[in-house]
């Protein structure tokens, strides 16, 4: 059995990133050979270096929504909180609602007097719940007006600015969270890696908050993922085989990509063009079939994310990296440092 309790680690709190660095791709990059579990420190700005030709950036494209929306009860005037999750249609949303005990099924929120007011439709299994919003004009416009931008619970200053807590190729809007490995890569930064005739082929996964709720089974096996909106271009599937048959390496940026990537793979034993829902659990004893390397932060103790990588690279090589990167005052979480990881 593999336990939940054999992805822990110590963290000092002072070391949990509470804001971008000025500079993107300053940030701190440590490299871990998976086979032998050898690091190196470096700069992300090194990266260009650290790749060859013909390899392949695979980079997810989602742009993060402001999924955060504040409002009251319209009966009893009770602060409530809700996030969005999961687009179910043209009105109805998936989302967390906080306080949950005080939203239920049939109550009514105010979020914008007479702009946004909701329904809640239904209280799900998992809790979240599923509600209908009635609005005066375009959705988009009426969300940028009364949403915020949704950071991690572990982050506790306000963000001077919002973009910083986007991607510079973030396009396609519908993350309640950012891939945040993709944070570190400046536009300077693209340019140089296409000159050395590294490729980048987007896709796009909608984070949710799934991945980074806390798994409360002992037994990891019996931890669910909520589902994810993908989609993986014909466009970015050429381009992965093109590089691969020259020889080259594919770089899942974030494990967002990676679990896009793997999730088609495992389902079809290749890669092909398509859209869909995953819940993919990547965990130590996957077999690997598309990413060869994998650029990502420093995960949460016990999340699927510290999970994921292990499998990638071995959960004692990947806790002794993290013991180093303590060692050595490395920044942790979507706002922190980041780590290339070799899988061969």
């Amino acid at each position: 059995m593999i336990k939940t309790s054999d992805f822990a680690f110590e963290l000092p709190e002072d070391l949990i990133a509470q804001h971008p660095i000025e500079q993107r791709d300053a940030s701190r990059l440590m490299c871990l050979d998976g086979p032998s579990g050898a690091i190196d420190h470096r700069s992300f700005y090194e990266l260009p270096s650290l790749l060859r030709p013909d390899d392949c950036l695979v980079i997810n494209n989602s742009r993060v929504i402001p999924a955060r929306l504040l409002g009251v009860r319209t009966d009893s005037r009770t602060p409530v909180e809700l996030l969005l999750l999961k687009r179910l249609n043209q009105t109805d949303w998936e989302t967390l609602a906080r306080p949950g005990r005080r939203v239920r099924k049939g109550h009514h929120i105010t979020l914008m007097p007479g702009r946004l007011e909701a329904e809640v439709l239904d209280v799900l299994p998992n809790g979240n719940r599923r509600i209908r919003f009635f609005f005066d004009g375009i959705w988009e416009t009426v969300l940028q007006e009364a949403g915020t931008c949704p950071l991690p619970p572990y982050i506790h200053e306000q963000l001077e600015n919002p973009e910083r807590y986007q991607t510079v190729y973030a396009e396609k809007d519908g993350s309640a969270a950012a891939p945040t490995a993709g944070l570190h890569f400046t536009p300077e930064l693209m340019e140089r890696l296409k000159e050395n005739k590294i490729h980048i082929a987007p896709l796009t996964l909608h984070v949710g908050l799934g991945t980074f709720r806390p798994v409360r089974a002992e037994n990891i096996k019996n931890h669910t993922l909520h589902e994810e909106y993908y989609e993986l271009p014909e466009e970015t599937v050429e381009t992965i085989e093109r590089s691969r048959q020259n020889g080259g390496r594919i770089i899942a940026v974030g494990t967002t990509s990676c679990r896009v990537l793997e999730s088609v793979a495992a389902r079809h034993e290749h890669l092909k063009a398509e859209s869909g829902w995953t819940d993919i659990f990547i965990f130590p004893g996957f077999t690997f079939r598309v990413v060869d390397v994998l650029i990502t932060n420093f995960h949460l103790p016990e999340s699927t994310l510290i999970m994921l990588v292990s499998a990638f690279a071995g959960r004692e090589h990947v806790l002794g990296a993290y013991s180093e990167a303590i060692r050595e005052r490395y920044r942790f979480f979507s706002f922190g440092d980041a780590m290339l990881i070799n899988r061969q």
